[in-house]
């Protein structure tokens, strides 16, 4: 908010203005990223039949990013080098990108993202499915070690696995699922009370799962003293990345976090179901007390083609895959990765986002008013990432949501009465986050 205000000072220019955002705008060092990406059209998104050309206004990159050019052309060059090659693309590639070995430059630029070692991280399926097979390696419950703690409103495919995980050995999720509550009359969860847990809880907590993120609420955890803290009590800490992946810095190496899953379509711009990420510490590798479900493309490359049916895995997360790399999700998550590695990395891309969402909030307080919406985002910035969850009154909500979708503004709403905006540094600007508060403005003058 500072930056927001200096610049007003500077230029003269009130910030409430459209002006304003523009002055940011050119600003932004980042801007040329913008033209990385399709735009959907106002028509394309809304049942108008106007034909109207002009862009639409995405802010819902929280629950599917826009797609990258990068994406397309680097999947037509899969589909280019499949017509032309068929099997041989296995080994003998025009690109220099060998199918055999196409994690391998996935991994490369996701990595740094996430804040690990190549090593470390792998690509598989999508993110339900991880979570289940980090979880049948991490979750051992054993004597009094045998609960996993997770919020009470986790989102429900990792309530879903947590449950059938612990229904799988036996036990009852209604002692074993330890659940993370906020206060009475707050949103959000508080720091201290999720290590109060972890600290009466801790010989009894087997695996500490939290989002790192939270999807409906935008609260980002404090994920390195949540981590410290339950390592330090003898438990395995595993976080749902699925909205902190390609939003907000992380360090999952240097937290010492045990493993982690993400899904690639939100922020990281991988499309429709795109292939999910993980994350297994070193420490792991080669853990000879450490089961897993195995398939043939975690056996040591090496010796792979060897067909001994003896498993030898490979080391670091590439040990914990199981079938071979699809290539065509893959391809489209390479070529958004492309663009992550332009932007600079996450250090970049995390100072334009905070500078987004500082200054949405500011103008939904100053032009819409806190007697008419309820931002449960917390107003700290190093507690949340790109997202804002907004709340309307009943009567409100379903005209303001009917109002932006009429409009073009892509976001999303959470019934009872909430809508989630998440502008996204590489493609929305701030011209953007004004146009969507005056629509929700306007709407509210109208009623």
């Amino acid at each position: 908010m500072d930056a927001l205000q200096a610049v007003a000072r500077e230029t003269g220019v009130d910030m409430d203005s459209a002006d304003f955002a523009q002055t940011m705008d050119r600003r932004d060092p980042l801007r040329e990223l913008r033209s990385e990406f399709v735009i959907p059209t106002i028509a394309q998104v809304t049942d108008s039949d106007d034909g109207s050309s002009e862009p639409c206004t995405y802010l819902c990159g929280n629950s599917l990013g826009l797609m990258p050019r990068a994406a397309r052309r680097v999947l037509d060059e899969e589909l280019d080098e499949w017509a032309r090659a068929g099997v041989v693309g296995h080994h003998r590639h025009s690109r220099g990108r060998p199918w055999i070995g196409y994690r391998d430059h996935v991994v490369e630029l996701m990595a740094p993202l996430v804040g690990a070692q190549r090593s470390e991280v792998g690509v598989m399926n999508t993110l339900t499915v991880n979570v289940h097979l980090m979880l049948a390696a991490f979750y051992r419950p054993q004597g009094r070690r045998t609960k996993i703690l997770l919020e009470a409103k986790a989102f429900p495919s990792d309530h879903y696995a947590v449950e059938s995980q612990v229904r799988w050995h036996g036990l009852d999720p209604a002692s074993e699922m330890l659940l993370a509550t906020p206060r009475e009359g707050e949103d959000t969860l508080r720091t201290e009370d999720i290590l109060r847990l972890v600290e009466e809880h801790g010989d009894e907590i087997a695996v500490v799962m939290l989002s790192g993120l939270q999807y409906y609420t935008g609260q980002l955890f404090d994920m390195p003293r949540i981590t410290e803290a339950a390592r330090a009590r003898g438990c395995v800490v595993g976080w749902d990345l699925a909205h902190a992946a390609g939003n907000v810095p992380l360090e999952l190496h240097d937290w010492g976090v045990d493993f982690a899953c993400w899904c690639t379509y939100k922020y990281m711009n991988s499309g429709p179901g795109g292939i999910a990420g993980f994350f297994v510490h070193e420490r792991h590798d080669g853990a000879a007390n450490l089961p897993r479900l195995t398939g043939w493309w975690g056996h040591h490359p090496e010796t792979r083609f060897q067909m001994t049916n003896r498993f030898e895995p490979a080391p670091g997360a590439a040990g914990f895959e199981i079938s071979n790399t699809p290539i065509l999700v893959s391809a489209a998550l390479l070529g958004s990765l492309e663009v992550f590695a332009r932007a600079g990395g996450m250090g970049p891309l995390r100072q334009k986002s905070e500078l987004l969402t500082a200054y949405l909030e500011h103008l939904l307080v100053a032009r819409v008013g806190s007697n008419r919406i309820r931002i449960m985002t917390p107003g700290d910035p190093a507690q949340r990432g790109a997202q804002l969850s907004v709340l309307f009154s009943d009567a409100d909500f379903e005209p303001i949501f009917s109002a932006l979708s009429a409009a073009g503004v892509v976001c999303d709403e959470r019934k009872p009465n909430c809508i989630r905006i998440a502008p996204t540094p590489l493609y929305n600007t701030f011209a953007d986050v004004w146009r969507c508060v005056q629509i929700i403005k306007d709407s509210l003058s109208d009623q």
